[in-house]
């Protein structure tokens, strides 16, 4: 009786869990976990056609070759976003043998296909992966995770190409382009981005790059176009050509995000520096050139709990303007390091600690305090590159996500930066002038209702009156498809939608999402990118910023996937 007791009870468990889990993915919203920030943390790495060794662990379940490799690329493609390269955990937990085992595969099977409350999705029910595969990924996670290969200096100097020497490149410009007007396009699925004269509206040049360009950035004469994929290729544009195209090339690692080159005076474009999510590390190059000079691995404890960890990816990097320094944010363990590079040799790192998850950020208006997102930590980390510490740390809403953020005066809390959120709704405004509005700086000094979470960018310009808010990965089209616009003189009559889908006049199915505003140089018009599938129309959409009314569309059988687009005179002088 016990055992037929025992069995029966067993089973009414199983058939149960999935019950039960169920009910509680339906209960995620609750919880604060949204369909827009699954979607960000389970975006794909280059990582996934990368070899890596099998070490066979004998306490978990079988796995042929063929089964460990299949497995280990759906790993890459969707979830080492969020729970890391080595599964020691990121954003998401750790998934390492020593929990995993414990769990056994059939619990496995149930949380994978299900998903969790906090914030598993549920890769089953949803589709995304069958039963079998469900299955398998039950099974990898039991294995020891696999090691991709370090990437240094051999690596990277076999990769290495100066398609154009310094000595053979023009002495002045020779085009006719109005190059502080030029926006750098992501074409986010091709490997490309698109040069478009911002006067004519014209595409110059598609010029082939990494896998999904993260940024572009401009050298500080504002010659140099940088642009770094997610696959760790930086391409060196130069804009003086009579037809901007590649002049050098390098891979400086398997997976990047980030990338910048020196700014201060005396220093203005001696140096390129990357940074790398695999390995941990950022690598500092010469400006005209990409030569690698040095590499200088992250990994170390985190901020909080003072505990080692081995996969602190480089999340982002800016060059101060008051020091010859770059800034450069690591993700994991939570700490800013201010990296002086007047001596190469003899580098000197001035480690702030912050909060950790890192991310993206910019420049409040005076270009002395830099305000980065600890997104996971729902904070944003602000310093003062002037003084070479930590000014504030401020909290704000759930995973806040500002791109550069942006940079206005308040009509009654004087100078702010704004920043979007992926998690929430809000917009948050952070006092940034500690001079005439003491009691205003780093804190939150307003909170602004939007149209919804999963926005990626926000942005105004100093002519502007207006701020602009995208949600490219709401799970509502009607609010992915459209931005917010608001008033800066009268935030709190709230905003006003712009169905900047409904104008690209885009015949097909597309998903059609508006991500990344964009002013031009002279700050009275705003791109955005209407962002489609590989196979579907994308286009760009050029607004009025003074009537608020549609301008133009460009559109192009060339323009594939355009996500990110950075206008040249704005990026140049951290404008936003």
């Amino acid at each position: 009786m016990r055992t037929h007791t025992k069995r029966f009870l067993a089973a009414i468990t199983a058939a149960a869990l999935p019950l039960a889990i169920g009910a509680a993915i339906a209960d995620t919203a609750k919880k604060g976990v949204t369909e827009a920030e699954l979607k960000y943390q389970a975006g794909s790495s280059p990582l996934a056609g990368v070899e890596m060794h099998q070490d066979v662990n004998p306490k978990a379940p079988p796995m042929s070759k063929a089964e460990f490799d299949k497995a280990r690329q759906v790993y890459f493609e969707r979830c080492a976003g969020c729970h890391g390269v080595l599964r020691k955990g990121a954003t998401g937990k750790p998934l390492t043998p020593d929990i995993t085992l414990d769990k056994g595969t059939e619990y496995l099977k149930v949380f994978i296909k299900f998903g969790s409350p906090a914030g598993m999705p549920n890769w089953g029910t949803s589709g995304e992966l069958t039963d079998d595969e469900v299955d398998l990924m039950a099974r990898y996670v039991q294995q020891t995770p696999p090691q991709p290969p370090e990437y240094g200096m051999k690596e990277m100097k076999a990769t290495w190409k100066i398609l154009v020497p310094p000595e053979k490149r023009p002495t002045k410009k020779m085009n006719s382009y109005n190059l502080d007007n030029l926006f750098s396009t992501t074409l986010r699925d091709t490997g490309e981005v698109a040069l478009i004269d911002g006067d004519t509206k014209k595409i110059i040049n598609i010029v082939k790059t990494g896998y999904a360009v993260h940024i572009s950035r401009l050298s500080a004469s504002g010659r140099y176009l940088y642009v770094i994929g997610r696959d760790g290729k930086i391409n060196l544009i130069d804009l003086w050509m009579e037809k901007p195209d590649n002049v050098a090339e390098i891979r400086v690692g398997l997976e990047a995000r980030s990338v910048d080159t020196s700014k201060f005076k005396g220093y203005e474009d001696k140096y390129a520096i990357a940074g790398t999510y695999w390995p941990p590390q950022y690598v500092i190059m010469d400006g005209d050139t990409l030569e690698p000079i040095k590499i200088v691995g992250t990994r170390g404890m985190t901020v909080d709990t003072q505990e080692y960890h081995p996969e602190p990816r480089v999340a982002s990097i800016v060059a101060s303007h008051f020091k010859p320094e770059f800034v450069v944010n690591v993700k994991e363990t939570g700490k800013i390091k201010l990296v002086d590079y007047s001596d190469i040799k003899n580098l000197k790192e001035t480690e702030i600690e912050a909060a950790r998850f890192l991310h993206d950020g910019g420049w409040d208006a005076s270009k002395r305090y830099f305000l980065v997102a600890a997104n996971q930590s729902n904070k944003v980390a602000v310093v003062d590159a002037k003084e070479g510490k930590l000014a504030g740390l401020v909290d704000v809403g759930k995973i806040p996500h500002p791109g550069r953020g942006a940079n206005f005066v308040h009509p009654k809390f004087g100078p702010v930066w704004a920043t979007g959120h992926l998690g929430d709704e809000t917009i948050a405004l952070i006092g940034t002038d500690p001079e005439k509005h003491k009691d205003n700086a780093w804190k939150m000094v307003q909170s602004l209702k939007g149209q919804g979470g999963g926005s990626l960018f926000i942005k105004t310009h100093p002519k502007s009156k207006h701020l602009y808010v995208d949600t490219p990965l709401n799970p509502d089209p009607k609010i992915s498809q459209s931005v917010a616009v608001y008033d800066i003189d009268n935030l709190d009559k709230g905003f006003q939608v712009l169905p900047i889908a409904e104008w690209a006049g885009l015949t097909d199915d597309g998903a059609k999402r508006v991500v990344q505003p964009e002013y031009n140089q002279a700050g009275d018009e705003v791109w955005f990118a209407v962002w489609s599938a590989k196979d579907k129309q994308s286009a760009l959409v050029v607004v009025d910023d003074k009537t608020l009314k549609l301008k133009t569309v460009i559109k192009d059988p060339k323009l594939i996937t355009p996500t990110g687009h950075f206008n040249v005179h704005n990026t140049q002088h951290d404008v936003y």
